[in-house]
């Protein structure tokens, strides 16, 4: 257990740390030269069963709450110091604030230098405390008379805190592991040792850990757990760690960077929040307000971004984003405390709710349910909660991150709530089960029209399917909801289209007759240079608008493309020369080929593979920079077979998910080979606003 000792300057705060303990809390030869606290002090007491209790002496003077800041991260128990003689102080007032904002709830109040005053003042000053803790997290705590003087009081006090340290539960310790640095120092023979509580996870010698928020990856060599050798530390264990790696050097671990498991690495200057202002604040807060802002042991400058339409005013509560001078690593559910810019008073604190909130729109009722969902303390119930907000989606992935659950917990929350889990790279987009089933009925039964009014047509266009559906995901989440339809075998895509899984596009009985004169002229031996719709009605004799009217027909069916004016390729033909590009590219040692080197693979003339590979170029399959193409792989589903996402933004060629794609009837790609030079069917682009 972790006991923090706060209060007033010269209330005996270091010199009751040293009755309990025997250890002096001031090390630094300042202190003990002004007599007083100006940095952290830290003592251990063992006790019976093995049990080590950790103390933290916090500076009491006003110029050092910073640092009394950095050392209340972590604590377990308060015992807050308010001496006999003098009662309730200006500090007493703002540790005790600073103990309520950070949630700190259990603990004891100590009156110091008991043999200072009689039994009156003892009483007085002891209902002065009762009034002061109302309304407080310490509100009801007991409080307790010593002297370090006579030691009068110290041994029932000492025995009552080994007594709690016994009967409370330890902190769990399956999240994932993090310690803010309140300490950071080098030892000749050893290196760089670094020291704080351990807030959540366990952490072994050996392990491999990040310094955040700067990136410096670090491997434990050693470790002291509560002042004792040991291989591992656990939440609620103070640990000095002895970190090594290439980076790692005093100077690049500094007070207020969080050691931690390399996969909560993720720092942010921006973050949603619960705020409450201090009821003895003078002014109501504003928007843009300048703050100090301290979390665990770090201090930076951030502003208040107000999201409500009233400035905040003294004693009442608000969600705010804080936008922060310099990034910090946190963590969803952490505590907080705001100071004003010159350090003078304590103004609010809260807790963080969202580490990834979005710059715009984020006023709209949408996201004030999203950040009401994220707020709730139990990760299942704010999971479940975040699902039932539009856009009815959420990455699991990041959610685990943001609250530090482990991998067991995260698949405990997947399967207490039923998700259904989207996986696209290292993003895992979830929805609940209810929702999947609504998202695939309204897809089969849209698919389901789409082909009976368009029996000709291969399929609809992903972007415009996803807008046609409720619940409307995210168009990274839509794809990877999609790639599991077709895995089921519900669905199948062809390229940019989706279609039902038993959907075949066909012709009228005329022009199915027609396809069948035709086709044959596409293939075979000539297949990398077929004819013109001339060539191939003057072949076959038939009117030439009725061979282009045909062959476009069948481009919207996926049957061919249009690589240039009047010039169709059969699919499968498009679909090998793919594969002739993919094999090219891989044979040279940069990507880079040339147009020549194409040519000379399909044994057709320059123009025709030019005018092949500016199609390619078109639908991105290729990139022109000179006299050279580079193959871009994540396009090669245009024109061939699907292949497995392999990033957060679904992975395929499918302009849903780009940057640069802008949805809407106007952008959706062309039908039948998604040819520039061909125009889509009225049916697929009708105008904006119909329907």
């Amino acid at each position: 257990m972790i006991i923090g000792v706060a209060g007033h300057i010269d209330h005996g705060k270091t010199a009751l740390v040293k009755a309990l303990t025997g250890v002096e809390g001031d090390r630094l030869a300042q202190e003990k030269a002004r007599g007083m606290t100006i940095d952290l002090g830290f003592a251990y007491l063992p006790v019976e069963g093995g049990q080590t209790l950790g103390f933290v002496d916090v500076p009491g003077h006003e110029r050092f709450v910073h640092t009394m800041l950095a050392g209340a991260s972590g604590i377990d128990f308060v015992l807050l110091a308010v001496a006999a003689d003098d009662g309730i102080k200006p500090q007493t007032l703002e540790h005790l604030a600073i103990i309520d904002l950070l949630g700190i709830a259990r603990g004891l109040i100590v009156i110091t230098k008991a043999d200072l005053t009689g039994p009156g003042r003892l009483a007085e000053v002891e209902a002065e405390i009762q009034r002061a803790v109302a309304g407080t997290a310490l509100e009801g705590a007991d409080v307790a008379a010593v002297s370090t003087l006579t030691g009068a009081g110290i041994d029932q006090l000492r025995a009552r805190l080994v007594a709690t340290a016994i009967a409370e539960t330890t902190r769990p310790a399956q999240g994932r592991f993090r310690l803010p640095v309140d300490r950071s120092f080098t030892l000749q023979g050893v290196g760089v040792v670094v020291t704080g509580a351990v807030l959540s996870g366990s952490v072994h010698v050996g392990d491999h850990v990040m310094i955040s928020p700067s990136g410096v990856p670090a491997r434990v060599r050693s470790l002291h757990a509560q002042n004792r050798p040991a291989e591992s530390g656990r939440a609620g264990d103070r640990c000095a760690l002895n970190l090594a790696g290439p980076d790692v050097s005093k100077e690049t671990v500094q007070r207020g960077d969080i050691v931690l498991d390399p996969g909560l690495h993720a720092p942010t200057d921006r973050i949603d929040a619960r705020l409450r202002i201090l009821a003895h604040e003078a002014k109501p807060i504003g928007q843009w307000f300048p703050v100090r802002l301290h979390h665990a042991a770090a201090e930076v400058g951030a502003r208040i971004v107000l999201l409500g339409d009233e400035p905040i005013r003294p004693g009442a509560s608000a969600d705010v984003q804080l936008a922060l001078d310099a990034p910090i690593a946190a963590a969803a559910q952490d505590r907080y405390v705001i100071r004003d810019v010159s350090a003078q008073r304590t103004i609010g604190g809260g807790v963080f709710i969202d580490l990834r909130p979005p710059l715009r729109r984020r006023r709209t009722p949408e996201r004030a349910a999203q950040r009401a969902a994220l707020a709730l303390e139990d990760p299942r119930s704010a999971f479940g909660a975040l699902l039932e907000t539009a856009p009815f989606t959420a990455d699991l992935a990041i959610f685990a991150g943001d609250r530090v659950l482990s991998e067991a917990q995260t698949e405990e929350l997947e399967k207490a709530l039923s998700l259904v889990v989207l996986p696209a790279g290292a993003t895992r987009f979830a929805i609940s089960a209810a929702r999947w089933r609504d998202f695939m009925t309204s897809i089969m039964e849209r698919l389901s029209a789409f082909h009976i009014e368009n029996p000709d047509l291969q399929g609809i266009g992903r972007e415009k399917l996803r807008l046609f559906l409720l619940p409307r995901l995210p168009a990274p989440a839509f794809l990877a909801a999609l790639q599991k339809a077709a895995r089921e075998m519900a669905i199948a895509l062809d390229g940019s289209f989706v279609r039902l899984a038993a959907h075949e596009a066909r012709f009228a009985p005329k022009d199915e007759a027609a396809w069948e004169a035709i086709a044959p002229l596409l293939g075979g031996d000539a297949r990398f240079r077929p004819p013109r719709v001339r060539d191939i009605a003057a072949a076959t004799g038939r009117l030439e608008g009725d061979v282009r009217r045909l062959l476009k027909l069948a481009g919207r069916m996926g049957l061919a493309d249009e690589v240039a004016h009047d010039h169709f390729f059969l699919r499968p033909i498009v679909h090998e020369m793919t594969d002739i590009i993919a094999k090219l590219a891989g044979a040279q040692p940069d990507g880079a080929f040339t147009a020549a080197q194409f040519r000379d693979l399909l044994g057709n003339g320059r123009k025709v593979a030019i005018q092949i590979l500016e199609f390619f170029d078109r639908h991105g399959v290729t990139v022109h920079k000179g006299d050279l193409r580079r193959l871009d792989p994540r396009r090669l589903d245009l024109f061939g077979a699907p292949r497995p996402s392999s990033g957060a933004d679904g992975g395929e060629s499918s302009p849903v998910g780009r940057p640069d794609f802008k949805s809407g009837w106007g952008s959706e790609t062309v039908s039948g080979g998604f040819d520039s030079h061909s125009l889509p069917p009225n049916s697929l682009f009708p105008p904006r606003g119909g329907t």
